[in-house]
């Protein structure tokens, strides 16, 4: 059986332009540039290519959200940032 790790957003601010920091349940935080992101394009990005309604993400049930409701799964995000080196231990891992 195999077992996968929920992780969650805590936390989410934007940094500028097309960045927020993110952190995790698992005390993994870090920043992320979504320039790729809104390049793909698309109905539910193309109101993310204002900056303004970009800074109004917000975190639902976990997930990193927009008023339009366009999200992003919390664990795919955290394995991409993980991967490409983008998260550092904010906190101890939870014992138990």
């Amino acid at each position: 059986m195999v077992m996968i790790d929920i992780v969650k957003i805590l936390k989410v601010e934007p940094v500028g332009d097309f960045r927020l920091r993110v952190r995790f349940s698992d005390g993994m935080e870090g920043e992320r540039d979504f320039s790729d992101v809104i390049a793909e394009g698309g109905v539910m990005v193309e109101p993310l290519k204002n900056l303004a309604f970009f800074a109004r993400a917000f975190i639902e049930l976990g997930t990193l959200t927009w008023p339009n409701g366009f999200d992003l799964d919390s664990i795919a995000l955290h394995d991409e940032m993980q991967a490409s080196g983008a998260l550092r231990r904010t906190q101890p891992d939870h014992v138990g």
